[in-house]
């Protein structure tokens, strides 16, 4: 039986068929050249090697997920350089008096529930040493106010995204089978042996990661800037059960100092865990969104 039309695939376009004067009948077991001289012995072979190709092209398509929303990113950086200010501005207005009270007020004439063994910048307050640093105590209340407010408006825009678009749900809440007691003893007993997650782990936030950061974003930030603002004159005034219910002005002030040590405790481990996991990694699923994969460190 003859054929009556061939049809030969061209170097040019693999997928574009040419129609050929008749002749011998063509087996589909002759060679077909392809793609500037590379020979696939069938056509089977030849749809076997497009069929790869294609699978192969799809890969990076998984590969470049997003791992953090642009809005989440942007206020990562936000809440970190203000807090950063907070932190600075903060040790130095605690210089200027680091003695600490319970009740509504406190000063140099009444007792202090504990006082920091460091040197004031102000010579009218008792620490023990025979000089006083330098008072900063200007420019560091003014930048403390101004990066709080960064911090709260930063943070509102975060929690109202988190809710909104199902971020805290989908990122942030573990699952129920995540809170067994065995499964958080497996999680606990992998970080304190500081043992690294997989490449896989940087797509998600494991258990332990998923608490802490709730317990940060809900609780620890929440009673930093209630505690901030209850040692404000105005908002005593203005709302004095919201101070009340502290304990009085000065019980705010200290309530602040322990919050705020257990933030500075969570960015200490937050980063050494980043450094453990992976810096270039993990900053850089924090800036482009797009964890460095194992075949791109090698």
């Amino acid at each position: 039986m003859r054929i009556p039309a061939k049809f030969e695939i061209t170097n040019q376009t693999a997928g574009t068929a040419r129609e050929m004067p008749d002749g011998p009948p063509i087996s589909s077991r002759v060679p077909l050249p392809v793609h500037s001289g590379r020979t696939i012995g069938t056509i089977s072979q030849m749809v076997d090697s497009v069929a790869g190709r294609t699978s192969a092209s799809a890969l990076p398509a998984t590969i470049l997920r997003p791992r953090h929303p642009a809005l989440v990113r942007v206020t990562h950086w936000l809440i970190t350089l203000s807090f950063l200010a907070l932190l600075v501005s903060g040790v130095e207005i605690l210089i200027s008096h680091p003695r600490f009270y319970w009740g509504e007020t406190g000063d140099v004439r009444t007792p202090a529930l504990f006082t920091l063994p460091i040197p004031a910048s102000r010579s009218t307050v008792p620490t023990g040493y025979g000089y006083v640093l330098p008072d900063q105590n200007g420019w560091s209340r003014y930048l403390h106010f101004e990066a709080a407010w960064v911090a709260v408006l930063t943070g509102l825009l975060y929690v109202a995204f988190g809710f909104s678009k199902g971020h805290f749900r989908r990122n942030l809440l573990p699952a129920p089978s995540d809170l067994s007691p065995k499964r958080l003893a497996i999680n606990i007993g992998r970080h304190l042996r500081f043992r690294r997650p997989s490449e896989e782990e940087a797509w998600s936030y494991n258990v332990l990661q998923r608490l802490t950061y709730l317990f940060v974003i809900f609780f620890l930030f929440p009673s930093e800037i209630w505690t901030g603002l209850a040692m404000s004159p105005a908002i005593a005034s203005a709302f004095p059960a919201a101070v009340t219910v502290l304990g009085g002005r000065q019980s705010a002030r200290t309530i602040h100092f322990f919050v705020s040590g257990f933030l500075v405790l969570f960015l200490l481990v937050h980063v050494l865990m980043v450094c453990l996991a992976g810096f270039r990694n993990r900053v850089r699923a924090m800036i482009t969104s797009r964890p460095t994969t194992r075949m791109e460190e090698t």
